[in-house]
Order: structure tokens, then sequence, then C-alpha cells
């Protein structure tokens, strides 16, 4: 009973002023622009929240059926907020603004009676607040998604496959390489293979800054991939001190082709694709 009576002295509060007078107390010196965006987003909220009230959302239960529309306001607030750079603090300190709102209409229609006005006032921080607390968690899945989704373009912008001559493609390492980096460059450079019907392929590891057991064993599993692939792979850009670290880490690079710079590479590819290069006389 006191859960429908709650719900009843909210819904009676959720009148057209309480979105200007949300954007009012959480607005603070936002530009004209930026307060409409505001309205519109707790015009949404606050008909999302009537909505869960008037199919009997309990307060207590934010992840109920009931509030299944409010759960998606939030997360499009997160979302939105998120895409404009504002904090996970900011977009919950914005839903946490509606409690001054409701707690002046508490007043207003209630003051006769104590009682009601503060099993209200509970049952309208408990609500705000678990909105608050969803948004934020919201907000870190949102932030999350986007870093991952940057972080796989990043992997991509960094591995091109670039096609240097008929049937030569190469791949210019840069950075560190890990499992994940390197199972990109594989599928992205076996796939350029087959739809090039490449011969060769060069990796350039003259921007990696280091080179161990692991990031060896890397390479050694790309070029394994290449040969079954049916094409041969030549490494290229191994600098004198990249050269002494195989040597003392023990690093078997036997049968794999080296060159100490991408020219090299390239002259020896076109030589075993069978490509001659002359200058042309003065």
């Amino acid at each position: 009973m006191a859960t429908n009576q709650n719900s009843s002295a909210m819904l009676m509060l959720l009148e057209p002023t309480v979105a200007r007078d949300w954007v009012k107390e959480s607005g603070g010196t936002a530009s004209d622009g930026a307060r409409r965006a505001m309205e519109t987003e707790a015009g949404e909220l606050l008909q999302a929240l009537r909505h869960g009230l008037e199919q009997g959302g309990d307060v207590d239960a934010l992840d109920a059926p009931a509030w299944a529309s409010l759960r998606d306001a939030l997360e499009g607030l997160s979302r939105s907020r998120v895409a404009q750079g504002q904090t996970a603090a900011d977009t919950s300190a914005f839903v946490l603004g509606l409690k001054r709102p409701l707690f002046n209409g508490l007043q207003q229609k209630l003051a006769s009676d104590p009682q009601a006005t503060m099993s209200a006032m509970w049952a309208i921080t408990l609500l705000v607040d678990r909105m608050a607390q969803w948004t934020v968690s919201s907000y870190q899945r949102t932030r999350e998604e986007v870093i991952n989704r940057q972080q796989q373009e990043l992997l991509e912008l960094s591995t091109p496959v670039i096609k240097l001559w008929e049937g030569v493609l190469a791949v210019p390492m840069i950075g560190t390489l890990d499992s994940a980096r390197t199972q990109l460059v594989m599928e992205t450079l076996l796939q350029r293979i087959v739809e090039a019907g490449a011969q060769l392929a060069i990796i350039d590891i003259t921007g990696v800054p280091t080179v161990d057991t692991l990031v060896a064993q890397h390479l050694l599993k790309t070029v394994s991939a290449i040969r079954l692939m049916g094409a041969e792979c030549i490494i290229s850009g191994i600098r004198p001190q990249i050269a002494q670290t195989i040597v003392h880490l023990g690093i078997d690079l036997q049968g794999i082709a080296s060159k100490a710079n991408l020219a090299d590479a390239l002259a020896m590819a076109l030589q075993q694709t069978g490509f001659r290069i002359e200058r042309a006389a003065a």
C-alpha cells in the first residue's frame, strides 16, 4: 500500500514545470543551446519515469520490467554525454538534480501530511539515487566500448598492407608487437595474399623498438602462416642491435630471408619473382 501511495504521490509531482526547474537546477552557466538539449533529455526521462510509475514499478528494483523504458532513457543519456566528452560525475549530477524540484513539489502538495511527505521523500531519494547509479554504470560501459573500438581502429591503421609490386606485399610494423596485434596482422596479410595472389610478403620491423623472445615467436607464427598460403616471406629492418638481441636470445630464424632495410628487401623480392630493374641510360 505504501508503495502505491508513493507512486501516486510522485506521479502527482511530475508536472510540465518539473523539466524546466530540473534544468534550472542542473544547467548552471550552460548556453541556450545546451539548456534546450538538457530540457529535451529531462523531458524524455520524466516521460519514462511516469511510464514506470504507472506500470507499478518498485523504487527498490530499477532492473524490473516496469522500468525498461527508464533504463533505456538513462542509457541513451549516458551515450549522449560520452559523445559530448562529459564526465560520469557530470552525468550523474544531472540526474541527481531531479531531487530538488520533486522535493519542492512535495512541500507544496503534501505539507499537511508530514508522514506522507517523509515516505514520498524517501521513495524519491531511493529512486533518483538508483537512476544516478544506473547512469554511471551505463556511462562506464559506453566509455569502455568507445575505447575498445578506438583501440581496434588504431590497430587497423597501424598495420596497413601495402602492394609494392606485382605479387609483392609489405607490412610496415610500428610499435610494440603483442598477441592481439600479431593476430590482426596475420589475418589482414593472409586475406590480402589471397585477394592479390601475392607470391611474396615483406614484414618490415624498422619501427619495432625491441625484439624479444615473444616478438620473435609472433614473427615466426606469421611467417609459418604465410608459407601455408603458398607464399614466401622476407623480414626487413633488422638493425645491428636487434640482430645481436636475436643471437643472444638463441632465436632460430634460419630459413627466413632477412634484409637490413625495406629497399634491399624489395630488390630481393623482385629478383625472386623474376623482375629485373635497370637504370635507364642518361
